[in-house]
């Protein structure tokens, strides 16, 4: 069996980013190995860290999310991307969709964010 998830939050707001960090640490199956604030060095810290997964904030104010995520694919090929979302409006959708990343709306919970993840780095449900 696989070890732990590990995982890169990418969330410019401090309160939900550390919210989150404290909720996935105390889970046995993720291991946070990174929390940023910006988009713009998502990329180089995946492939720094060896994540597994780059959590990244659709809305981010220095670089688009889909932005982000297709630098974080390319640089860290290892590595699946997943959404987060306040509102998860029609254009989030589509260009998640297009990208084929998930999306997974903040309020949907961490057992959701999870469960995201774990199907996006291949390793089934939640």
């Amino acid at each position: 069996m696989a070890g732990p998830l590990r995982v890169l939050l990418v969330e410019d707001n401090d309160v939900f980013r550390e919210s989150l960090e404290f909720l996935l640490r105390r889970r046995e199956d993720v291991e946070v190995v990174g929390a940023i604030p910006d988009g713009s060095s998502a990329a180089a810290r995946c492939a720094e860290l060896g994540a597994d997964v780059a959590v990244i904030d659709f809305r981010l104010p220095d670089l688009d999310g889909t932005a982000a995520a297709a630098e974080v694919l390319e640089r860290c090929p290892g590595a699946a991307v997943v959404f987060l979302t306040a509102s998860a409006s029609a254009e989030e959708r589509e260009a998640a969709m297009i990208s084929g990343v998930p999306l997974v709306r903040k309020d949907e919970g961490v057992e959701a964010l999870v469960g995201a993840m774990r199907v996006a780095a291949g390793r089934g449900g939640s």
